[in-house]
């Protein structure tokens, strides 16, 4: 995979040899990054900053060291604050046990009492009804494996878990109604 690069010469020499090691300076960036994505930021960086900065006039090996050298600190950099990002910041699912600091004690209390009508509520049901709801909605079991622990078919396991969610639906439903029409 080959990429041409130069259109015409630059203004500075000092831009011309970063045109012209382009290529170079990216996999120096990419060892350094690990992704070619992010070195690629790097080096466009790198070239944001030569514009503005003073020409020089040393020697054309000078020049490359110069410019292997800023590459080479902006990876480095660049490095850094990704690994920092990702110490402090962590993986989409933590956000789900975030507290919500705006809810209301009251609100907190619905919810609350809410929960407590459906635990009631599960309780009056049958043990095995009970169990199938439970490790259906709760812990993710899929029907067809909790048939094959009671030793029912799949159907009957469906309507206990139908049957479990409409006794609790009738047992909460004062309360959640009364909060849905709040919100």
């Amino acid at each position: 995979m080959t990429e041409q690069v130069s259109t015409g010469r630059c203004d500075s020499p000092l831009l011309q040899a970063f045109v012209d090691n382009r290529l170079i300076l990216v996999k120096i960036a990419a060892r350094i990054t690990g992704c070619r994505s992010r070195a690629e930021d790097v080096v466009q960086d790198a070239y944001f900053r030569l514009q503005s900065a003073p020409t020089i006039t040393s020697s054309f090996k000078a020049q490359l060291s110069y410019l292997f050298q800023i590459v080479r600190n902006l990876a480095i950099d660049h490095y850094r604050k990704q690994a920092l990002e990702l110490k402090y910041s962590g993986p989409e699912e933590e956000g789900l046990n975030v507290v919500i600091h705006g809810a209301s004690p009251e609100t907190s209390h619905i919810n609350f009492s809410t929960l407590e009508n459906i635990a009631d509520a599960l309780t009056d049901l049958p043990q095995r009804t009970r169990y199938a709801f439970e490790m259906y909605r709760l812990h993710g079991v899929p029907q067809k494996d909790i048939a094959k622990e009671l030793g029912v078919s799949p159907t009957l396991v469906n309507f206990m878990i139908r049957d479990a969610l409409v006794h609790c639906r009738k047992v909460s439903g004062t309360h959640s109604d009364t909060f849905a029409r709040r919100v």
